[in-house]
């Protein structure tokens, strides 16, 4: 559980990171040939085989859902750590909120979430603008079309200047940005069923295995 903490933590240096996947066959098909992300002794994992029966329009939306949700769970376990980690602190929310970070959200003052929806409903808009294609211009039959000049992820945001210029050190990144932001679904689900189950706080679970 330690190494899997230790692990996701480094996932946010790259979490941001753009990536560059190309619509066309040659970058991300339903071959997958040399497809980012794809690491031996796994190569594609695809039990269900949803990328035989797709598109490469839909392999893309795939690989855009796969690196947002990663991000954010990326966050979300950073979250769950400094949440409880900082609880009872007088800086935030005059030491109002405690327990399990699941428990959390039902602690913070209404005003928040106005901050919190208006925040969100902004980035959402600013990446579908960005990404998608406008839907009174989409066939009936292909709604969430990206648009051709849109590579899943990018969203031009590289304060750190981490994207490498050469070609195969970009696809190292990318990689490193989808492995660490699958282990952040992972982990980030098992902080909620864990806390779900006992009610304890995962920093309590791991004082308590020190």
């Amino acid at each position: 559980m330690k190494l899997t903490l230790i692990t996701t933590l480094f996932a946010s240096a790259a979490a941001f990171a753009p990536s560059q996947v190309a619509q066309s066959s040659t970058a991300l098909s339903a071959s997958l040939d040399g497809v980012t992300g794809a690491l031996d002794p796994m190569g594609i994992f695809d039990p269900l085989d949803l990328a035989e029966k797709a598109t490469d329009a839909t392999l893309a939306r795939y690989r855009e859902a796969e690196l947002a949700h990663g991000r954010v769970a990326m966050l979300a376990v950073i979250g769950f750590l400094v949440g409880e980690k900082v609880e009872g602190s007088a800086f935030f929310f005059d030491a109002s909120i405690s327990g399990p970070a699941i428990t959390h959200i039902t602690q913070v003052p209404d005003g928040f979430w106005a901050v919190i929806i208006a925040f969100i409903g902004a980035y959402e808009a600013s990446r579908a603008e960005a990404g998608w294609v406008d839907p009174a211009d989409c066939p009936v039959d292909q709604a969430g079309l990206l648009r051709d000049d849109y590579s899943p992820g990018d969203l031009k945001f590289d304060p750190f200047g981490l994207m490498p210029d050469d070609p195969e050190e970009f696809d190292i990144m990318q990689t490193k940005e989808l492995q660490n932001g699958r282990l952040a679904m992972l982990a980030a689900a098992g902080f909620l069923a864990q806390e779900a189950v006992d009610g304890k706080g995962i920093i309590e679970h791991f004082s308590a295995s020190a």
